[in-house]
C-alpha cells in the first residue's frame, strides 16, 4: 500500500498546479488520472487552440501550459499512476482514506484532492457489432499493445496520439503491416502536429506504414481470432485490410464515473464545495476546477489555479493539525 499525505485525483494544468501548491507547503503527494499522460482535456481536446488567461504568459497551448506545469512540479518528484480510476475510497476512524484504483493499487492518505475536470476521459469506442470480444487481446483503446511482432496493425484514428503509435511502431520495425486509417487525408484534417503529419507521411512514402482514407465498417474473424476489417472509402467501395491487432484512436469523451458513489454532496454532475478551501461535504475531500460547483463558479483556468491554492491550506491544516 502506497502512503502519502495527499492524493490528487486528475492530472489535468488544475491537478498539476495543485501538485506545485502542496508542495510549497511541504505536502507530499501522489497523482492518478485515468487518461495514459499528464495534461488532461488541455491535451486530449484542443492541444494547440491558443489560451489566453494564463497570468504573465500572453499566449500558450494546452501542450505548451501541460509542459510548462510538469516543469514547475519537477522539484516536488510526485509519483504519476495514469490509465486509471479511482473506484472506491473508504474512510478510516483516525480520518485518513484508504483509496483502490480500477488497476488494483492501493494508497493510505490524509486528505484527497479531487481534480478531475469534466470526469474521468473514457475512450470513445469503435462501434461494430461483436467487435467488443477482441478487447484487452487484439482490440486496444488508446493503448500500444505489448507487442506487435509479426502483427497486421491496423491503427484507427487522426489525432495525435494515434500519429504517435504509428510512428512508434513504423520505426521499431517489428509490425508485418502497419495501416493508418482515418475518415479523411491526415494532412487536411487538422487533428495532429504539423510536425507528426510529416513523419507519417515520410514513413507512408518509405513504405513502412499504409495511409488508408475511409471508415471502418466490419470485421472478419477465423477460429475465434480478429483476421481482417473490412474499410469502406469515400468512393463507396469496401475493401478488406489485414488486421490481427486493432487500435483505435477515436477521442475521448469524460464521464463522471465512481465520483458519483463517493457520498459527497453533489449540484447536479458537479461536487458542491465550499468557497473558504474547496472542501467537499466529506471533510478531507476537496474538489478543484471544473468539477467542483459553487455560487458564482467560472470554468476556467485561472479559477482552478485560485482553487488549487486555498485547497492546499485546507489540505495543510489536516496533514499538518
Amino acid at each position: 500500500m502506497v502512503q502519502t499525505d495527499a492524493l490528487i485525483i486528475g492530472a489535468g494544468p488544475v491537478g498539476l498546479f495543485q501538485v506545485f501548491q502542496l508542495g510549497l507547503l511541504e505536502i507530499k503527494c501522489h497523482v492518478i488520472d485515468a487518461l495514459p499522460a499528464p495534461g488532461g482535456q488541455c491535451i486530449e481536446l484542443y492541444p494547440d487552440k491558443p489560451i489566453y488567461d494564463i497570468p504573465g504568459t500572453p499566449r500558450t497551448t494546452g501542450r505548451e501550459l501541460t509542459a510548462s506545469l510538469l516543469e514547475q512540479i519537477k522539484p516536488f518528484n510526485a509519483p504519476f499512476h495514469m490509465g486509471q480510476v479511482v473506484s472506491q475510497i473508504d474512510a478510516q476512524p483516525d480520518g485518513s482514506f484508504q483509496v483502490m484504483t480500477s488497476k488494483g493499487q492501493h494508497f493510505s492518505t490524509k486528505a484527497i484532492i479531487i481534480a478531475a475536470g469534466v470526469g474521468a476521459f473514457q475512450p470513445k469506442l469503435l462501434k461494430l457489432d461483436g467487435l467488443e470480444k477482441f478487447e484487452s487481446s487484439q482490440l486496444f483503446y488508446h493503448a500500444l499493445p505489448a507487442s506487435s511482432v509479426g502483427q497486421h496493425v491496423l491503427i484507427v484514428g487522426g489525432d495525435d496520439a494515434a500519429l504517435e503509435s504509428a510512428i512508434t511502431l513504423a520505426t521499431a520495425g517489428q509490425a508485418k503491416s502497419i495501416t493508418l486509417l482515418h475518415r479523411r487525408d491526415i494532412s487536411a484534417s487538422n487533428q495532429a502536429a504539423p510536425a507528426l503529419v510529416a513523419q507519417v507521411q515520410a514513413l507512408a512514402d518509405a513504405k513502412a506504414l499504409q495511409l488508408m482514407v475511409g471508415q471502418a465498417t466490419g470485421f472478419e474473424e477465423h477460429s475465434g481470432k480478429l483476421t481482417a476489417v473490412q474499410v469502406t472509402g469515400v468512393d463507396g467501395q469496401t475493401r478488406t485490410v489485414p488486421a490481427s491487432q486493432l487500435l483505435v484512436y477515436l477521442g475521448l469523451s469524460p464521464k463522471l464515473g465512481p465520483i458519483a458513489d463517493w457520498g459527497l454532496a453533489m449540484d447536479r454532475k458537479h461536487v458542491a464545495v465550499d468557497t473558504e478551501k474547496f472542501a467537499t461535504s466529506v471533510p478531507g475531500i476537496f474538489a478543484v476546477g471544473d468539477i467542483n460547483s459553487y455560487p458564482g463558479k467560472k470554468k476556467l483556468i485561472l479559477t482552478g489555479f485560485h482553487e488549487c491554492a486555498l485547497a492546499a491550506f485546507g489540505a495543510a491544516s489536516i496533514v499538518y493539525p
